[in-house]
């Protein structure tokens, strides 16, 4: 009797165990992925963003009327990729550009679209793994679309020429993103990289949100680890950012807000110090996340267009 009282007992905590995996890898990795219906825009409720609200709004009503082409490539795990170019001059440089965490291209990069015609590029707007007209369900911090960045970057290269330069541009977990890919073998015309708050490293991103939730990162954190191992597939700490800039090979211009609440601006002063190629940082005041260019344009323009004449 009493063994299978002991099995029964070691039986429910196994299960629970699996279940409390697979919870924290729901609510930190999973993607429903639903489809935008009737042109819905849904932007955070958050105070700061509340004065960019309308004009958030504007460049999306105003990048859905901008004529574009649409592409779609397959990952090196099959999943199938979608992406928009919009055009601003025939052979003009291509801003390759990828959004945050649980958003999509439309809504973080539309305003993205206007700032690169106004550095005089094009835009390719993507939408990442597990978001936006893409498939996947599992969003991996970079991890997984640092690969999805080289070969989108080598379907750019393929499609419209090697003599076309092109910058990897993101922000937030898009900011991860390119930067993790800045060390990959990219095409030799992939000229630079374009990080607007990115975190450095997975780990260090998700113990803060734990810890800003009031959470134990001991005792939380090992299960979001095997979350990530045994639904998504993937090694959380297999790279980090700080780890890719130490062998970038091309340059690497860095944007943070300094108000930003989310991802601190700490992170990119770290990335910057630890980056072994050209770099620049520009930190922008009163800036929460990711609106820095919403927040002080004049200056991201400048800083921008600087960069890019130095290195493209």
């Amino acid at each position: 009797m009493w063994p299978y009282i002991v099995l029964g007992i070691i039986l429910f905590l196994f299960l629970n165990i699996v279940l409390l995996i697979y919870i924290c890898y729901r609510k930190t990795f999973y993607s429903k992925n639903k489809p935008i219906k009737n042109n819905q825009i849904i932007l955070p409720n958050e105070p700061a963003y509340t004065i960019y609200k309308s004009q958030i709004i504007a460049d999306i009503e105003e990048a859905r009327l901008r004529p574009c082409e649409k592409f779609t490539i397959t990952s090196f795990d099959g999943l199938k990729l979608q992406g928009k170019f919009y055009e601003y001059r025939k052979n003009a440089p291509i801003e390759l550009m990828f959004h945050g965490y649980r958003s999509n291209g439309e809504r973080d990069m539309s305003s993205g679209i206007k700032r690169a015609f106004l550095c005089g590029h094009s835009a390719f707007i993507v939408d990442q793994r597990a978001a936006g007209s893409s498939e996947g369900h599992t969003i991996s911090f970079g991890i997984n679309e640092r690969y999805d960045c080289l070969y989108w970057a080598r379907f750019v290269n393929e499609h419209f020429g090697e003599h076309i330069p092109i910058i990897l541009a993101g922000i937030s977990m898009g900011g991860a993103t390119v930067t993790l890919a800045s060390c990959l073998d990219l095409p030799k015309n992939v000229v630079c990289v374009l990080a607007d708050c990115p975190f450095n490293t997975a780990g260090d991103i998700i113990k803060k949100v734990m810890v800003d939730m009031k959470l134990s990162v001991k005792l939380c954190y090992p299960f979001i680890k095997l979350g990530a191992k045994i639904f998504g597939k993937f090694d959380l700490e297999a790279t980090s950012s700080y780890e890719a800039v130490k062998n970038a090979k091309i340059p690497i211009i860095f944007f943070h807000g300094k108000e930003d609440t989310y991802v601190p601006y700490q992170m990119s002063e770290k990335l910057y110090d630890a980056c072994s190629s050209m770099k620049k940082l520009v930190l922008i005041d009163n800036a929460e996340h990711g609106i820095s260019y919403l927040v002080d344009p004049d200056k991201y323009l400048k800083e921008a267009r600087d960069f890019f004449e130095k290195v493209i």
